[in-house]
């Protein structure tokens, strides 16, 4: 038997489970993706072509093509080159069972099952609201092409070795963008790259804290870095964040932690900027405490406000701040190129640190990076960016208060790629995001973003950055159905 005719097969018989009250569109997409998630189309199977599909079930081509539309919405299947089939995303496989093990499972260490447990990576990275994911559609692509192929024919020579911490041309242009917008006043030796911010604390966290040391974390305060943080070992601390941001006790700092997460200008998720008064005060207690401070500056480059609050790393007298940056938000997630800004006290140290747990690489990008940076193109995208992320940012806000403004608090947070919402009466936001994604809409909830359940509170954190605004109102509204019927005690 061929494979197109094996997979009718399969999806012929799991498409005869459902009920036959159910719309014939749901029962299909309700099938595949049972075969997906339970691993009988493993990622990469193709799918048949709608009309064969179609013919094989005796549905109509229209009723496969809507089913079709929903898993690609979802991220359970991409599409594929031009004449080619659609197939089952590799992201997919993150939502099977095997992929969350219980304590115990033989095999994974005690902090394996931790991460399992803590995980928020969504395996859907596209459509309404998917939050962190920037508009790429408007990215320069032919400029960037005809650079890397430029780099790319060099096939010999530095380009193509390892690296300690970096391509000197781009952590020179790196020192001169950031000394203009950020105040941060660094030599190009104290840039390291790394891929991806999440490498970037793991080395510090390595490098400066040993196991069973304290970090205090935000709360609530972005997943990703609580997971990496306690990876490498540390002991985390939630400490409240308000409406400007962090604000650590005189009783809190009695017990100085050995490292500090902090997002100030612009915090994650609530969007909170910490004042000047804050950012002097954070430094001071910390410098005497002898912590040191990580600063993720994740999105500044995405402000809608005037001007930027000088950076923590700018700021600092007693040097004890690691800047952090990236440019997954401002070009291409897939880029995968970030950076670190150290002390020059620390800067042999992350170099071999770099060098040793990472082995850096990826030169030709770097050097197009560079080049793309220095050419102005870099500046120019993101002037457009801002423009574009402020029209649905607008378009969302005004879709949520003409429809739910008397139910939700929204965060007055002016940078990034996503707004964060608060219910005012107690709304159990995980079921809504699983609601919401039965319509194809992805929510993520706001109170797993809290450590501390005490503190929790429900709510949304909505990206809106990759939705145009002809599909973002729509969808918003689709939503604002949704969470009304939830309001009113109906079933969503």
């Amino acid at each position: 038997m061929r494979r197109n005719e094996m997979v009718c097969e399969l999806i012929a018989l799991e498409f005869g489970v459902g009920s036959n009250s159910d719309l014939l569109h749901k029962r299909l997409y309700s099938a595949i993706r049972r075969a997906i998630v339970g691993g009988r189309l493993p990622a990469g199977a193709p799918l048949p072509g709608t009309r064969v599909l179609a013919t094989e079930l005796g549905l109509g081509r229209n009723t496969v093509a809507r089913a079709y539309e929903r898993l690609l919405a979802e991220g359970y299947a991409e599409n594929g080159a031009a004449g080619r089939s659609s197939f089952v995303s590799g992201a997919a496989q993150a939502l099977r069972p095997s992929c969350r093990p219980a304590r115990g499972s033989v095999g994974i260490s005690r902090r394996g099952v931790e991460l399992m447990h803590g995980a928020g990576a969504s395996p859907i990275q596209r459509g309404a609201f998917v939050a962190g994911v920037p508009d790429s559609s408007h990215f320069p692509f032919d400029v960037w092409r005809r650079m890397l192929a430029r780099h790319y024919r060099v096939e010999h020579g530095d380009l193509l070795q390892y690296t300690q911490s970096g391509y000197g041309p781009l952590k020179r242009a790196l020192a001169q963008y950031l000394n203009i917008t950020r105040s941060v006043q660094c030599a190009p030796q104290q840039v390291i790259i790394v891929n991806g911010t999440h490498q970037g604390l793991d080395l510090a966290a390595r490098l400066l804290a040993d196991h069973g040391d304290r970090a205090w974390i935000e709360d609530p305060g972005y997943w990703g870095a609580r997971n990496v943080l306690r990876a490498a070992g540390l002991q985390l601390e939630p400490i409240e964040v308000d409406a400007q941001g962090i604000a650590p006790s005189a009783a809190q700092w009695r017990e100085p932690p050995r490292l500090i997460m902090v997002s100030p200008s612009s915090q994650y998720p609530t969007g909170a900027v910490l004042p000047l008064e804050r950012r002097m005060r954070l430094l001071e207690a910390a410098a005497a405490a002898g912590s040191w401070i990580l600063e993720d500056d994740y999105d500044n480059e995405l402000r809608q406000h005037a001007a930027p609050v000088a950076s923590l790393f700018g700021l600092s007298r007693a040097q004890r701040v690691i800047y952090l940056g990236t440019f997954s938000k401002v070009m291409f997630p897939g880029l995968r190129l970030s950076y670190m800004v150290v002390p020059e006290s620390l800067v042999d140290v992350f170099t071999v640190g770099n060098a040793e747990l990472y082995r850096g690489g990826r030169l030709p990008e770097q050097a197009t990076l560079a080049e793309f940076i220095e050419s102005g193109h870099f500046s120019t995208h993101i002037a457009r960016m801002r423009g574009i992320y402020r029209e649905r940012r607008e378009a969302l806000r005004a879709v949520l208060d003409s429809r739910l403004g008397g139910a939700l608090d929204i965060a007055a947070g002016q940078a990034g790629l996503q707004m964060a919402c608060r219910f005012r009466e107690t709304v159990d936001d995980r079921q809504l995001s699983a609601d919401a994604l039965r319509e194809g809409i992805v929510v993520r909830p706001l109170s797993p973003y809290y450590a501390d359940p005490e503190r929790s509170a429900s709510g949304m954190n909505l990206g809106f950055a990759a939705v145009p605004v002809p599909t973002l109102e729509p969808a918003a509204q689709r939503l604002s159905d949704l969470i009304e019927r939830r309001l009113r005690g109906g079933r969503a």
